[in-house]
């Protein structure tokens, strides 16, 4: 019985110390980057946002009246709603759009028309 119980004990502070390289971010760290490290940004390839975010839920070709050419959209849906703090596309729809590879708007609200990409 002593043995199972040194056993567990072992087990216990080897799960202990796996958690002890977690870095939560402290309010200053969130209050000063509240969007996340690894958010979308301008400028970035498809390749870099699918890394980063995944496929989306929804692919379209677009038009609109403040861009002459169509570009890609990418939906993002929300994960958890009501954060108080947006991380990454945690708590608020995303819109990202393409022109060629590259990233060139970012919204939480659809910015033109859309047709499905099939």
């Amino acid at each position: 019985m002593n043995k199972m119980c040194l056993i567990g004990l072992v087990v216990m502070c080897c799960f202990a110390a796996g958690c002890a390289d977690m870095n939560v971010p402290t309010p200053k760290q969130i209050l000063q980057n509240p969007i996340g490290p690894n958010s979308a940004k301008i400028g970035m390839s498809k390749t870099q946002v699918l890394h980063l975010y995944g496929e989306p839920a929804f692919k379209g070709v677009v038009t609109s009246k403040d861009w002459e050419e169509t570009r890609e959209e990418w939906f993002y849906e929300a994960q958890i709603s009501g954060l108080p703090v947006n991380s990454e596309n945690l708590s608020e729809d995303m819109y990202l759009y393409f022109d060629g590879d590259s990233l060139t708007n970012i919204s939480n609200r659809s910015m033109a028309t859309v047709e499905e990409i099939k």
